[in-house]
C-alpha cells in the first residue's frame, strides 16, 4: 500500500512490524511457513505475528544463551505486554504482535503462560511428569489457543473461545511440541543440556521408550482432527497441511532405531510438504458447495 501524501505515518509502521513479522516466519520454518501461505492475507499476517512473538522469545533463551539472557526475555515480555495494550513499541516484532492480539482477542490469559514456559527454559534442564506439563502448556497449548483465535476471530473481532476447539487447539499444539522434542534429541542434550521427557536423554532412550513417546504424539494428533473439522475452510487448508507434515515427521521418526535418533537430523523433504499442500488444496476445491465450513471461509 502507497502513502503519498507522506512518507512517515502510523499506517506505515504498522505494515513495516507486519513485514517484520513476515520475515522471520519465511526464515525459520518452511513447514508452518507454507501452512501459513495457504491462509486468507488477513489470517496469514496474524499468524506470522504471533510465530514472530514466539520466535524471538525462543531465539533468545535457545540461540543468544547469553548471562543477560533473562534480562533480555523479561524486556521482549513488557514490549509485548505494552504493544498488546495498544501502546507504540519500537520492538516491530512486538508491534506487530500487539495489533494481533487486540484485533482476535489474543489475552493475557495466553501470553503470560508463554513467557513462564520460556523462563523455564533458563532455569532448568530436566523435567518431571508435572513440570512437563507446565512447560507445554506454556510452550505449546496456549500458542495453539492464540492461533485458533486467528482462525476464528479474524472478521469478528475479538469473541470467547469455543471450548471444544479450544481443547483441539492445544492437542495439536501438545503433539507439535512433542514431535520436535523427539526430532531435536540430540541437539538438546548436546548443545543445551536439556532433557524435556522425564528420564529421557539421547544416550538413554530405547526403542520401547521411542515407540510409547511416538503414540503418546498419535494421542495427540487424534484429539484434535475432531475439532479440526470445525475451522472455517481456508484455515484447515493451512492446519491440515502443517498436520499432514508432522505426522510424515512422526512416521520418519519412529521408523528410525532410538540408538540413531539423536544423531541424524530427521526432516520432511520439501517436495513431499509441497505435495501435501497441493493435495489439501485440491480437497478443499473439491468441498460440497453450502456445507457449514466452507460457507464460513
Amino acid at each position: 500500500m502507497a502513502h503519498p501524501a507522506q512518507d512517515t505515518s502510523l499506517e506505515l509502521y504498522d505494515e513495516a512490524a507486519q513485514a517484520a513479522a513476515a520475515q522471520v516466519i519465511s526464515r525459520y520454518s518452511t513447514s508452518f511457513g507454507l501452512g501459513t501461505r495457504l491462509l486468507p492475507r488477513a489470517q496469514r499476517r496474524h499468524i506470522e505475528s504471533v510465530y514472530a512473538m514466539v520466535r524471538v522469545a525462543d531465539e533468545i533463551v535457545d540461540t543468544y544463551q547469553g548471562p543477560d539472557a533473562a534480562t533480555l526475555l523479561d524486556g521482549f515480555e513488557a514490549e509485548v505486554e505494552r504493544a498488546m495494550g495498544g501502546s507504540f513499541s519500537t520492538n516491530l516484532v512486538a508491534h506487530a504482535f500487539g495489533s494481533t492480539a487486540r484485533a482476535v482477542g489474543i489475552e493475557r490469559e495466553l501470553v503470560d503462560p508463554f513467557f513462564a514456559s520460556m523462563r523455564m527454559d533458563l532455569l532448568r534442564t530436566q523435567h518431571d511428569e508435572a513440570s512437563l506439563a507446565a512447560y507445554i502448556h506454556g510452550s505449546a497449548e496456549v500458542v495453539g489457543e492464540m492461533c485458533l483465535a486467528v482462525f476464528v476471530n479474524t472478521s469478528t473481532g475479538p469473541r470467547p473461545l469455543d471450548p471444544e476447539l479450544r481443547a483441539g487447539a492445544r492437542s495439536l499444539g501438545s503433539a507439535y511440541q512433542k514431535v520436535n522434542f523427539l526430532r531435536d534429541l540430540g541437539a538438546d542434550t548436546a548443545e543445551l543440556g536439556r532433557s524435556y521427557f522425564p528420564g529421557v536423554t539421547a544416550s538413554s532412550l530405547t526403542d520401547h521408550r521411542l515407540a510409547e513417546l511416538v503414540a503418546d504424539c498419535r494421542a495427540d494428533l487424534d484429539a484434535a482432527r475432531g475439532p479440526l473439522a470445525r475451522l472455517p475452510r481456508r484455515a484447515q487448508v493451512g492446519v491440515r497441511t502443517t498436520v499432514d507434515i508432522y505426522e510424515r515427521l512422526l512416521d520418519r521418526i519412529a521408523a528410525t532405531p532410538a540408538s540413531e535418533l539423536a544423531g541424524r537430523r530427521i526432516r520432511v523433504p520439501n517436495q513431499t510438504k509441497l505435495v501435501l499442500a497441493a493435495r489439501n488444496l485440491a480437497h478443499r476445491g473439491a468441498a460440497t458447495p453450502g456445507s457449514t465450513t466452507a460457507a464460513t471461509a
